[in-house]
């Protein structure tokens, strides 16, 4: 398959991880976060990390968009269908996220919710269409990449005049995220989260483009590669931080020239100016409150404000205590860590956000790295007659 098979070559993956062995000083360790699940998804389905040397770590940042939606917010959409009988709809990871009295949105939909799974903003207007009688509210999260097809919809809405139609949103953004991790204590006062450099998200960054992570080379000296989602592209990536490292440099590469530029996509940038503006502030699960990092809705749309027409107050909700969901976003803990992992938590039955989609960390690391932990002893007699 042209495009895909060329950066999945076995062979080449072999090549890369052997000169970021070559030029990876051994008397240090380099520490690099990646801030896409996509690219979580990538390390632990193609077995990325066997392939670095053992001073090359790989830690989890926050950049599952399902993963970093707290409870509260799950709690208000369940609410509409529930209380409200408003018919709520949403994308297929978010329907599993563990919420408050131990619902979900799929749970709830199960006592009578009318709570429907859609693949885009476009689809829940169409049901909006289709039902005159009902309100019809869509639950909006993701990052940068989702939003731009979200203000499209509201436009087209605020056009039709649709007056049953309404967007409950989450959407959150991905430098203040960046800015909230590199300032948290575990980065900047303790130090127990070293960040020598970022792997840039891949599809956030065709919208925004490579500008907005100037920042973060400039002031926080932590160089930022952007890349693609194939191993390969990982791969060449975390080699282009190690350079950096060595050369004493922070600047902001862009492996992923084939999709991104400097300045993003601009009229999916204007779109999403013209419909959304800036929070004061945001719960994030596992960060807290992390100021200006999501998106309201303007004034001259507030009619198809969900928060605005169902008079909805935010109220936080602390994750399960079992639970290291939290610890593992901020890149503090790995999924085993967590002593439910595997056990108690599994994606069948998931007791926190980050085993719920695919690109969470701890569905990621169930699915394709979770035996790679047993002691190759202890697996020799389990399975010695």
């Amino acid at each position: 398959m042209k495009y895909i098979d060329e950066f999945r070559d076995g062979e080449l993956a072999q090549q890369i991880g052997a000169r970021i062995a070559a030029e990876a000083d051994p008397a240090r360790t380099y520490s690099f976060m990646e801030f896409c699940g996509g690219h979580t998804h990538a390390i632990s389905r193609y077995g990325v990390m066997e392939l670095l040397p053992s001073n090359v770590k790989m830690v989890h940042g926050p950049g599952c968009p399902v993963c970093v939606l707290p409870i509260g917010r799950i709690d208000q959409a369940i609410g509409l269908a529930l209380a409200q009988g408003a018919i709520v709809c949403t994308y297929g990871d978010t329907m599993r996220v563990p919420a408050s009295e131990s619902l979900s949105l799929i749970r709830a939909k199960a006592r009578g919710g009318d709570i429907r799974m859609v693949y885009s903003a476009a689809d829940a207007l169409t049901i909006a269409r289709q039902n005159p009688q009902r309100e019809v509210v869509f639950f909006a999260i993701g990052f940068e990449t989702t939003t731009p097809p979200t203000a499209l919809t509201l436009q087209l809405a605020k056009r039709e005049g649709l007056g049953n139609f309404s967007v409950l949103c989450c959407h959150v953004l991905t430098p203040s995220a960046i800015t909230h991790i590199l300032e948290s204590p575990e980065v900047r006062q303790y130090g127990t989260v070293p960040i020598d450099g970022f792997v840039g998200p891949a599809h956030v960054s065709i919208v925004i483009g490579s500008g907005p992570y100037e920042h973060f080379a400039e002031e926080y000296r932590k160089p930022v590669v952007i890349a693609g989602f194939e191993p390969l592209d990982v791969m060449q990536a975390i080699l282009m931080l190690v350079r950096q490292v060595n050369e004493g440099r922070a600047q902001v590469e862009n492996q992923f020239r084939r999709a991104v530029t400097t300045e993003g996509n601009l009229k999916a940038q204007a779109v999403v100016s013209e419909v959304f503006e800036l929070r004061p502030s945001f719960e994030w699960r596992g960060l807290g409150e992390v100021p200006y990092s999501a998106l309201k809705i303007r004034e001259a749309y507030a009619e198809f404000d969900a928060e605005r027409r169902f008079h909805l107050n935010y109220q936080p909700v602390a994750d399960n205590k079992a639970c290291e969901c939290g610890a593992i976003l901020r890149g503090v803990k790995r999924p085993t860590d967590c002593k439910i992992f595997g056990t108690v938590c599994t994606p069948e039955n998931p007791v926190g956000s980050c085993m719920v989609s695919s690109e969470g960390a701890c569905a990621a690391h169930y699915t394709y790295g979770r035996f790679r932990d047993i002691p190759v002893v202890a697996a020799i007699e389990e399975t010695t007659p």
